[in-house]
């Protein structure tokens, strides 16, 4: 994936900063017809459209008709990169919402989720129910929210963003204009 290409380039360091992404989506999701006020065709044409900006970076995707709230995902993914190999709840949860098309806004599917990249599923459930890292998304929103983000995937370095599912060479860009050296040996 590019953010793999861009630390094996790049001398970087990598920060998921989470972003409110219609956080009024209810528990059970959004039909995307009803989010975005339009027919079955304007979804077929979005759905094609990411299809192929995913498939030139090499990733997987599903048409997609629902939306769901990813607010609980977020916990799930703070609390994951504090644990041992956590780091890969990021791509697992992209792969249940974007491919399985599953809703990562329901606690079981997050569960599973999380015990699928080898994390305790009971303490995943745990810190779900708990809310355990509700403060940390809040704190990453206000961030979200301080650095004028407006949509996902941002990407910022250095004082300087990008927004939206951009190409490879588009982020090396970034990264050179923030000052980011590339990667001796």
């Amino acid at each position: 994936m590019r953010i793999e290409k861009l630390i094996k380039k790049f001398d970087v360091e990598v920060r998921y900063i989470h972003f409110p992404l219609h956080p009024e989506t209810p528990a059970e999701g959004q039909a995307l017809q009803d989010l975005f006020r339009c027919g079955p065709e304007e979804i077929a044409t979005k759905n094609a459209r990411m299809s192929e900006l995913m498939a030139a970076e090499g990733l997987p995707y599903s048409s997609r008709s629902h939306t769901y709230n990813s607010r609980l995902a977020q916990e799930l993914g703070s609390w994951a990169v504090t644990q041992p190999g956590g780091d890969k709840i990021h791509d697992a949860l992209y792969r249940a919402y974007f491919v399985e098309c599953r809703n990562v806004g329901d606690i079981d599917v997050l569960v599973d989720v999380a015990s699928s990249v080898g994390l305790p599923a009971d303490e995943a459930r745990a810190v779900l129910e708990e809310r355990r890292f509700k403060d940390a998304v809040d704190a990453d929103w206000a961030k979200s929210h301080q650095y004028g983000v407006t949509g996902v995937p941002t990407f910022v370095a250095g004082g300087y963003g990008v927004v939206g599912a951009q190409p490879c060479a588009a982020l090396e860009q970034l990264i050179g204009q923030a000052g980011g050296k590339i990667r001796q040996g």
